[in-house]
């Protein structure tokens, strides 16, 4: 199984995974706000630093 094959997506494939994604994140925030906010500064490094390299690959290509 390889989890990291290409695959292609619909646009509205793309908006109802995006859809899930943040509903999903509302749930965690509202839900488990207690158990991450001491993580806080390290998950706002990971999202930064992510979207800088997916911005920058996006760039390149």
């Amino acid at each position: 199984m390889n989890i990291f094959k290409s695959f292609t997506m619909k646009w509205w494939e793309a908006a109802l995974f995006k859809i899930c994604t943040i509903s999903l994140g509302i749930v965690v925030g509202s839900t488990w706000a207690e158990a991450f906010i001491h993580l806080r500064a390290v998950l706002l490094a990971v999202c930064i630093l992510s979207g800088i390299y997916v911005t920058w690959v996006w760039w390149k290509q």
